[in-house]
């Protein structure tokens, strides 16, 4: 449907830009119970709210006129956004929204000139965006006059929240005029954002665009199984599969970030970093790389990437796992905007499977499990992109034609075609080996046992199964180098195993400690996955050995035996017909410790 009656200058700048129909945010806050009203808008990431709210506040600043007036003094409306970026961005998009209108928009973010917005704010203008603590300081330092403001927009107030802007926020609300509009704007509806709004607003409309226990549909979920150890070359493999326009790839910290941005460009991919250690002239360098194409990824983290909206995003890489299920919502709304689709990959290490499974559950999303993408894979996928490459349909210059029939003359079409691709390919990342890591157990049975039939992952289809822990049936034996001399224990054997082979505890039998060795039974069926991933790990200071079942474990005189110094050591104790196993109430102690026998000094008497 066409846009409701706006502001004339308004509607012009919507045509020029080809907005044609409006987004359902944008229809919700335009409709005529909302005028003049304090507004509290649930709406999902991309779907448009920063046109919403620029149109719903158009009739309270601009009144009865299409214009504004030339001469401008203290704001009438203020916008207050939890980064620099997004501030950023809605100073754009309000931009040319005003534009038509003669609006004078002032930003006020931190990392920039203050001074130099002081004297913006001084010489006036009609509209101020920030964020909080910017904001906040140009208010105690009297370079902003709050006095005539008409109107005040809260942009992802969750965000604000959990930032730790509560006490900015109240103390800027606390100011402003009390006959204010208030617009409060968020994915999420916390309670946090329920008190700021009793508190704040008066008598306001509650308007909620989205859909329930749906996820974005214009946004394709993949999770894909990897080695603990494989993220950045897992990381590498899905950025040359999927070949995205742009990308975003998601880091926990700043440490993780800087070190995945490094080894992405050694490895020949045009990636820039955003994180909060870096200056805001080098954050809007590195998004300026991205929004004219010479940057295809960007590194980021959750903070500084909150609320971006970068045009073609078709890819977001979550190379470490969200911690909720809104962050995940907010990191993967960054593609699938503006109704266009877009491809959300999550990487989950063996050992955070489940987490990941009870996440995606938790956000009502099905998404398709799958190993990473093998070199095998992309390089066939080179190959139907070299040919479909614009460069050979495109027409060819009398210069180009001239130099090909002189590269004719010297080689064979079949040499020149041939060094073609060399030079395609030399300017391509080199894919990595990496294997399908597929626990054996998961190969049996996709369900998981969980305590509630409503929790089973979205996707997995099924009834919910709970069967008891059962040990590998069909296994063969290997030999660690380290046994009681070196104080084994099982309490860190069996996790080292795990780790550095990728494997479960139900991949793992019995586990026999001896005086310099351990021996360990391994599902046959996780033999070839468990030693790529132990020669992979790069420990070389860990020696894991083949043996046999003959050699692997003769039968101890009893459950447990004693060394010299008096040390209870776990033995393996096994019933005639039942399967072996490992008893280990105690550990073995250092060399020199006391007996656990050793008698204790009497008394004195006194």
């Amino acid at each position: 449907m066409p846009f409701p009656s706006v502001s004339p200058a308004l509607a012009r700048a919507l045509a020029a830009r080809e907005y044609l129909d409006p987004t359902p945010v944008q229809a919700a806050v335009l409709q005529p119970e909302t005028a003049g009203r304090d507004l509290v808008v649930s709406a999902q990431t991309g779907s448009g709210k920063t046109v919403a709210y620029g149109l719903a506040f158009a009739p309270t600043v601009l009144g009865v006129e299409d214009v504004f007036p030339a001469r401008s003094g203290a704001p009438l409306a203020l916008i207050i956004a939890p980064t620099r970026e997004l501030a950023m961005q809605v100073h754009a998009e309000l931009s040319w929204l005003y534009a038509e209108a003669g609006a004078k928009i002032v930003s006020c973010v931190g990392g920039m000139d203050a001074r130099g917005e002081r004297r913006l704010l001084a010489n006036g203008c009609h509209i101020v965006v920030g964020t909080p603590g910017r904001l906040r300081d140009h208010m105690e330092r009297g370079g902003l006059d709050i006095s005539a403001l008409r109107v005040v927009v809260l942009d992802e107030a969750d965000e604000m929240l959990d930032l730790g802007f509560r006490e900015d926020l109240e103390f800027m609300l606390d100011a402003t005029p009390r006959e204010r509009r208030t617009l409060m704007f968020s994915a999420t509806m916390p309670r946090e954002i329920a008190d700021l709004a009793r508190r704040y607003q008066n008598d306001a409309l509650r308007i909620d665009t989205l859909v329930r226990n749906q996820a974005h549909e214009d946004i394709e979920y993949k999770a894909i199984r990897i080695a603990a150890h494989d993220t950045e070359r897992a990381v590498v493999n899905v950025l040359r599969f999927f070949d995205a326009r742009a990308t975003l790839v998601f880091c926990a910290t700043r440490d993780g970030v800087r070190q995945l941005h490094v080894s992405l460009q050694k490895r020949g991919f045009d990636a820039v970093a955003l994180s909060g250690e870096l200056s805001q002239e080098e954050r809007t360098a590195a998004l300026q790389s991205l929004r004219d194409g010479r940057s295809r990824i960007c590194v980021a983290t959750d903070v500084a990437a909150r609320g971006l909206d970068l045009p073609d995003l078709g890819l977001v890489i979550h190379a470490d796992l969200p911690t909720n299920k809104e962050t995940l919502t907010h990191r993967s709304g960054r593609t699938g905007r503006a109704g266009k689709k877009g491809i959300c990959v999550l990487l989950v290490p063996h050992p955070k499977r489940r987490r990941a499974e009870l996440l995606l559950a938790s956000a009502n999303i099905r998404a398709q499990w799958s190993g990473p993408p093998t070199a095998g894979e992309i390089r066939v996928l080179d190959k139907e992109r070299l040919l479909a490459d614009p460069i050979l349909t495109e027409t060819s210059t009398e210069d180009d034609l001239e130099l090909g029939r002189t590269l004719l003359e010297r080689s064979s079409a079949e040499h020149v075609a041939a060094a073609l691709i060399r030079l395609y390919r030399s300017r391509l990342p080199v894919a990595q080996d990496l294997a399908d890591f597929t626990p054996m157990a998961e190969r049996r049975e996709e369900v998981k046992s969980y305590k509630n039939a409503d929790r089973v992952p979205a996707g997995v289809g099924g009834p919910v199964v709970r069967e008891k822990h059962a040990r590998p049936e069909n296994t063969t034996w290997f030999s660690l180098n380290v046994g009681r001399h070196g104080n084994a224990d099982p309490k860190w054997i069996l996790p080292l195993i795990c780790r550095l082979g990728n494997v479960t505890k139900a991949e793992i039998g019995a586990i026999r400690i001896f005086d310099t060795e351990t021996k360990f039974e391994l599902a046959w069926d996780s033999v070839s996955g468990f030693l790529a991933s132990v020669h992979a790990s790069g420990e070389t200071e860990v020696l894991f050995e083949r043996t046999t079942p003959a050699n692997a474990a003769p039968r101890p005189a009893g459950k447990f035996a004693a060394n010299r110094n008096g040390a209870v050591t776990p033995r393996a104790f096994q019933k005639p017909g039942a399967r072996p196993f490992v008893k280990a109430p105690f550990a073995a102690k250092p060399a020199g410790a006391k007996p656990f026998n050793a008698a204790k000094p009497k008394r004195a008497k006194a």
